[in-house]
């Protein structure tokens, strides 16, 4: 039997490119009107309705029910489902998938990726190279559920402003990060998003990032990794890019900078940190 990746929205994942890769969209919902996550609502216009807006809007998890019908187009074709979801610690997504996934014993799985936006992303790209090697559905759920945790993701954020709105922050700590310029470096540790620091600048926080990655022991360039950023511009990625060329350069040769995987974040995770920000997920080497 062949093997399908079911997947959700927040993978930042737009267009799959692929008859074996389903993504599921999450709602997106403004003031009344509720929208499909990167299907009736662009990432470029979920930033220009964010920007536009006093409330942050809000995020719905996807149903059992949707899960279900898009397992059951698997199954009826004869192939097993390998669903990957957004971190069970920040959505009932994860849940949900479980639920659906019940009435199929031994044709549907479920992995909680643990991770969000491009973390998640390079999890759903790991599954595919292992589906593409021929391994088992049984095996590749085992060696995802173990490569999972050599996922590393760090972003640098511009503004506080949005975790502000979203009260994770006071009133006070955002004025005051304001006037000093900080910008807060955020990861996801356990499949919570927690904050690792603060630089003074983009340049201070693209050293973090770069010590981070250090700290990680590297970038597996063997197994998927991938930038992201939100926002209407990727002038800050392209600014990490060059900042940080001689990491590309030194593991990948001379490859120009519009070839490195980089992708655009959605309403998800954008809802909470606002544009602006920059991310880079990536296998660290395995110990």
């Amino acid at each position: 039997m062949n093997i399908q990746i079911i997947t959700d929205s927040a993978s930042d994942i737009v267009d799959p490119g692929r008859k074996d890769l389903t993504v599921l969209p999450m709602t997106i919902t403004f003031g009344e009107k509720e929208y499909l996550d990167g299907v009736t609502l662009s990432h470029r216009e979920f930033f220009e309705r964010l920007i536009e807006c006093d409330h942050l809007p809000s995020t719905s998890q996807i149903s059992p029910y949707a899960f279900t019908e898009a397992i059951r187009k698997v199954t009826d074709a004869g192939d097993i489902a390998i669903l990957i979801t957004l971190s069970s610690r920040l959505s009932g997504t994860y849940q949900s998938a479980c639920i659906a996934a019940e009435e199929f014993e031994g044709k549907a799985y479920v992995v909680d990726s643990k991770n969000a936006t491009v973390g998640e992303r390079a999890l759903v790209e790991y599954a595919l190279q292992l589906k593409d090697s021929g391994m088992e559905a049984e095996a590749v759920v085992a060696e995802l559920e173990r490569a999972k945790e050599d996922i590393q993701l760090i972003a640098l954020l511009d503004t506080l402003e949005y975790l502000k709105k979203g009260g994770r922050i006071s009133k006070a700590a955002a004025l005051a990060g304001s006037v000093l310029s900080i910008k807060p470096v955020v990861s996801v540790v356990d499949g919570e998003v927690i904050m690792v620091g603060k630089a003074r600048g983009s340049r201070q926080g693209n050293n973090l990032l770069a010590e981070h990655i250090q700290k990680a022991g590297g970038i597996d360039f063997t197994k998927p990794f991938f930038l992201g950023y939100t926002g209407l511009s990727d002038a800050m990625i392209r600014k990490y890019i060059n900042d940080s060329e001689a990491l590309w350069l030194e593991h990948m040769g001379e490859l120009p900078g519009e070839d490195l995987p980089v992708a655009t974040v959605g309403g998800t995770i954008g809802t909470h940190v606002g544009p602006g920000a920059i991310a880079i997920a990536f296998f660290c080497p395995r110990q």
